[in-house]
């Protein structure tokens, strides 16, 4: 690959991050989600799902990390959000592990499976890393809350239900299925199209 094929591959690839970050800050602060089940599924991993296949494990790190820092501010710091406020008022530091590291390794570990798999498989890669986004996700943030059990168990002090349903019904259980299975659905489809496209800008 020559010296111009190589630079007008670095734009291009500097290009759709900016534009997956953009998305993601889109869709993180307009609320954008699907009701569904009494529960509203969040689209946000949809783009950092892409990131990690489209752009490999680093930039899938660094997107994962720039959305839980911002949740960590937007949701903790300025009390957007009831219960990361709780949280972060009463475990700060934890919070913010909380928040970055779930999405950090979501998109680190998705970049790095997609990577492997496509040399084999491109199919079932995709497939492996958009599982994989909500999985990690999910499983850190699960892990994360039972580390504070204390500030959660403070948190629903005087509810009728235990703190591990609340961890893993209430804040995991059916939204995990349902983001699961949009990014399932959505991931692999527009990771085709913005390929189609990759490859039109290339020529």
């Amino acid at each position: 690959m020559n010296t111009i094929a190589k630079r007008k591959q670095s734009v291009l690839k500097t290009v759709q991050m900016a534009l997956l970050i953009a998305v993601t800050m889109a869709l993180h602060f307009s609320g954008a989600a699907i009701p569904a089940f009494g529960t509203k599924i969040s689209l946000v991993l949809i783009p950092l799902a892409l990131c990690a296949m489209l752009l490999g494990p680093i930039a899938g790190a660094t997107l994962g990390f720039i959305y839980g820092l911002t949740v960590y501010i937007s949701l903790g710091v300025l009390h957007l959000d009831v219960f990361t406020g709780f949280l972060f008022d009463n475990a700060p530091m934890a919070t913010f592990f909380i928040c970055t590291v779930k999405t950090t390794a979501a998109g680190f570990v998705a970049g790095w499976v997609y990577k492997l798999l496509s040399k084999k498989n491109t199919l079932l890669a995709v497939f492996v890393a958009a599982a994989l986004v909500p999985t990690l996700n999910t499983g850190v943030f699960v892990v994360g809350c039972f580390i504070i059990y204390n500030t959660i168990s403070a948190y629903i002090a005087g509810a009728d239900y235990s703190v591990a349903y609340f961890i893993l019904i209430m804040c995991a259980g059916i939204n995990y299925a349902l983001e699961l299975a949009v990014n399932l659905i959505f991931a692999p489809a527009i990771e085709r199209i913005i390929r189609l496209i990759s490859k039109q800008i290339k020529r």
